[in-house]
């Protein structure tokens, strides 16, 4: 004797839901660190210096930030002269699209806080740099006593 089966036509969707909330969960949780941050080239302890013999075409773009916070970037008509985000980002990009291989260094004074740092290289990253390095002075080779 067969017993009248019928087929059952609905899924349980249990599963379904805790997946999708697991889910839900990593990416608020990876969302917000996906779009903050600065990808910076950090320089090795014992960096090896520029090559002092670089024509004017290989020359690195340069953001230097002084004790008090002024920018001075290495290019345009006067280098000693402080320039204004606009003037940053205007430049940094004229540099790059002109020549995208282009080095980006900041060199900052130590006791610039550190806030000030990252607001120039964001300047430089609006500018069109991908990768941002550091300008240091060479370690001292004395001995610590």
């Amino acid at each position: 004797m067969a017993k009248n089966r019928r087929l059952m036509g609905e899924i349980n969707v249990v599963p379904y839901i805790d997946v999708m909330l697991v889910l839900l969960i990593i990416f608020m949780v990876t969302a917000p660190l996906l779009t903050q941050g600065i990808e910076v080239d950090l320089p090795k302890a014992a960096a090896e210096p520029l090559d002092p013999e670089l024509t004017q075409d290989e020359l690195p773009l340069v953001l230097s930030v002084d004790r008090e916070g002024n920018l001075y970037l290495n290019a345009g008509d006067d280098e000693d002269a402080p320039v204004d985000a606009r003037t940053v980002i205007a430049r940094t990009a004229a540099v790059l699209r002109r020549r995208p291989e282009t080095p980006v260094l900041v060199k900052a004074d130590q006791a610039v806080a550190y806030g000030r740092v990252v607001n120039a290289m964001v300047l430089l990253q609006q500018g069109g740099a991908e990768k941002v390095g550091f300008i240091t002075d060479p370690l001292d080779e004395s001995p610590v006593d």
